[in-house]
């Protein structure tokens, strides 16, 4: 059960289940987590494995069958989540025949700000998504990453605690990512709560303190990412010698007698090793690979990342699930 009073979003054995009989499919089979107060996390899994499902009971848009969720340490309903919780879907949900100013305006309403307070609110967001000079121009002309801006601003107008964040930077360029992210730290320096769903799993492990990983229904896995490497693939490092000339097949039977753990393929110019410890085995490698007579060309050595451990965790590629 958790309790943490410290936590902005708690959920609690949450289930969900769609359709009848033996077509009847179980979208979220109890799942557990927490985000806590002014943390950033991501809610990560194949296409099918509840994401969508989550962000609708959180959002208050589906009622789960069973568990709970809490929000700010109170229990969800649709009055509360409207007051404390902001959505920004992942399609753009924006009048193109209508100013940057003119949206706000609109959304502002639809919070319940009104006069004053939504000018206010609407003048700040033009100025967070460093949009100010092109309030009154249409939004139809817009790139894709100025709508994604307005439209998350469009989500936080009436400033909630909490916001749930579905794909963010889907579809816009590199630049747009990182503004989009300098907005979301100036969010949570200001205390806002953030979880967000992504493709972009380094995103994830750059963004985020917190990572869930879901799979089929289930959290697979759930902690920062270097709890999840621990818990994974560990923290040995990918070693590849590229080597001058192909391996011969005698040369295959001089590596396999250093006792090094390697990968050794005949008519190949590469030789594979995982390490735990750089600084003494892969001078011992190196010195193994050129006593067998082979020059080195090129070294990589390849760190851990978030997708080896949702590969690992999953058998999914996240972009082709």
């Amino acid at each position: 059960m958790i309790t943490q009073a410290a936590a902005a979003i708690e959920v609690d054995d949450l289930h969900k289940a769609y359709g009848r009989g033996h077509e009847r499919r179980q979208a979220l089979s109890g799942v557990s987590f927490e985000l806590r107060r002014g943390q950033r996390l991501a809610y990560l899994g194949p296409n099918g494995a509840g994401k969508t499902t989550m962000i609708r009971c959180l959002s208050g848009r589906t009622r789960p069958d069973g568990g709970s969720i809490r929000i700010m340490g109170e229990k969800s309903t649709l009055q509360r989540t409207r007051e404390i919780l902001g959505l920004v879907p992942q399609e753009i949900a924006l009048y193109e025949d209508l100013t940057p100013r003119e949206n706000l305006i609109a959304f502002a309403r639809f919070h319940g700000l009104r006069g004053r307070v939504a000018r206010r609110q609407t003048d700040w967001a033009l100025q967070w998504t460093g949009l100010t000079d092109r309030a009154d121009e249409l939004v139809g002309g817009f790139s894709g990453g100025m709508k994604r801006r307005v439209n998350l601003a469009c989500g936080v107008l009436h400033q909630p605690a909490v916001l749930l964040l579905d794909e963010p930077t889907v579809g816009v360029d590199p630049q747009s990512r990182a503004r989009i992210f300098e907005m979301l730290d100036e969010l949570r320096s200001n205390g806002t709560s953030i979880l967000l769903t992504t493709h972009h799993l380094d995103e994830a492990q750059s963004q985020c303190e917190h990572i869930v990983i879901v799979d089929q229904g289930r959290v697979v896995a759930q902690g920062s990412f270097d709890d999840l490497v621990h818990q994974t693939v560990g923290g040995d490092r990918m070693v590849q010698v590229h080597l001058e000339q192909p391996i011969r097949k005698d040369g295959n039977d001089g590596l396999a007698g250093t006792g090094l753990a390697l990968q050794v393929t005949p008519g190949e110019r590469m030789v594979s090793a995982r390490m735990s410890g750089l600084g003494k085995s892969l001078p011992d490698l190196l010195t193994a690979v050129q006593a067998c007579g082979y020059g080195v060309r090129d070294v990589e050595v390849e760190t851990p990342t978030l997708h080896h451990v949702f590969l690992h965790l999953t058998g999914h590629e996240l972009r082709d699930s």
